[in-house]
């Protein structure tokens, strides 16, 4: 199946919704009409100069807490504002030339969903009580979370409900949605919902939250146009953690497999995870962490605030996600970060063909790799240095005649050279003549 063209182009900014705009946590939370929502347009402008096409936006259903334990679908979450805020959001976006990615949870609800509470009341002989898993006369949960109820996948009408949500809001003007906890839902329910879908709206990008297992297989099984890329982001920042760059190389071989078969999401960052500012033991390497997500195959995500250096660590805890999804109250301040963010997802702009660019390793040790990033007739050349030591290049030894220094730590361009370096701890991309 291919995937929509115009996702060949896409660089999502990622936000979540309910912290950025101070929704949650927060006693008393706010109401819809202080129309919440509209504050994300404030910042679209920033995307824009970001350089990102799109913003993914996470849960902005009605739910009670974080997002995740939908109560409604089809309503927006009173907390972020109505119906009128999402479409004013829309249209803002589009008179930008930014999409928007939505995000949808199909395989768990809360426990205020509707036919939920009429299954609680009706016994297990109401039809309600079909659309939800039992382990005997208990309501199976999940991972164990009291108040997400897990969805039965086999019953009709969970198919048509989850499919009609999907069109509601495509037709409202999404682009596409991340499947939340898909990797907990069986791989013949997204391809019951999905196909009849696309069959209305075959523009829309369907991404999957997988965090490991046979990726490419799932994508063929599910109908998916894409996964999130976890095994990569762990090996992005391990590597650069632990100097062993053959993690990172080993990674980047299974990823140029995936690309065989379909174009991941690619992240250094997410609403998930401790951020990337706080994963990595040295500040230098969030730049070599930056490169590698702009260099190599993918649909790249950039999580708001990463851009800046945000720091937040998760927790596993009740609240532990909180660090990592704070309030957006003033405009970041110009820095190295946010133009060096600028600069790569520039260039990722005017390389539209490292969408599908897969990597060859040129030259590899724990601490130093240099890597061809191609696709066609295209390349360039990504040098990355996490030694105490400079990197001595001699492109004749790497198999080129001359190239250019198109960026780099402690370089400025250059034309025309056959040797160059890389100071310790610094990263060149080079283009070969």
């Amino acid at each position: 199946m291919a995937e929509p063209a115009w996702i060949a182009h896409a660089i999502w900014w990622q936000i979540y919704p309910l912290g950025f705009v101070g929704a949650f946590p927060a006693d008393p939370p706010p109401s819809a009409d202080e129309h919440r929502l509209r504050r994300i347009v404030g910042w679209l402008d920033h995307a824009v100069q970001l350089g990102a096409s799109g913003i993914a936006l996470g849960p902005i259903f009605a739910s009670r807490t974080h997002g995740y334990d939908t109560t409604d679908h089809f309503r927006i979450d009173p907390r972020l504002g109505d119906d009128e805020d999402f479409d004013h959001l829309v249209a803002e976006a589009r008179g930008r030339g930014l999409r928007i990615l939505l995000d949808g949870v199909f395989n768990h609800v809360g426990t205020e969903f509707a036919q939920y509470r009429q299954a609680l009341d009706g016994g297990p002989d109401h039809p309600a009580s079909r659309w939800f898993r039992r382990r005997g006369n208990v309501f199976d949960t999940f991972e164990g979370h009291g108040e997400l109820i897990a969805l039965n996948h086999d019953e009709p009408a969970v198919v048509e409900h989850t499919a009609s949500v999907l069109r509601h809001w495509l037709g409202r003007g999404a682009d596409g949605w991340r499947l939340d906890a898909a990797y907990a839902v069986p791989d013949r329910f997204w391809a019951q919902v999905l196909p009849s879908v696309r069959r209305e709206f075959p523009d829309a990008w369907f991404v999957g939250e997988v965090i490991h297992g046979d990726y490419a297989a799932t994508v063929g099984a599910s109908t998916f146009d894409s996964v999130t890329q976890y095994e990569l982001w762990k090996a992005i920042w391990s590597s650069l953690n632990d100097a062993n760059f053959h993690e990172l190389d080993w990674a980047l071989k299974r990823h140029n497999d995936f690309l065989g078969t379909f174009v991941p999401l690619t992240f250094v960052g997410n609403h998930d995870v401790t951020r990337i500012a706080s994963q990595l033991q040295n500040s230098a390497h969030r730049e070599h962490a930056l490169v590698l997500l702009l260099t190599i195959g993918g649909t790249p995500s950039i999580y708001a605030g990463d851009e800046s250096a945000y720091r937040g660590v998760k927790e596993e805890r009740r609240g532990g996600d909180d660090a990592v999804r704070p309030e957006f109250t003033t405009a970041p301040e110009d820095s190295d970060a946010l133009r060096l963010h600028q600069y790569l997802v520039g260039l990722r702009r005017r390389h539209p063909w490292l969408h599908t660019a897969t990597t060859s390793p040129l030259l590899l040790t724990n601490t130093q790799y240099v890597y061809r990033t191609a696709a066609g007739p295209e390349s360039l050349i990504v040098a990355l240095n996490i030694d105490d030591s400079p990197l001595a290049l001699s492109l004749p030894d790497l198999g080129l005649t001359s190239g250019r220094v198109m960026a780099g730590s402690g370089a400025p361009p250059q034309d025309d050279l056959t040797r160059t370096g890389v100071p310790p701890h610094g990263w060149l991309i080079i283009q070969p003549h």
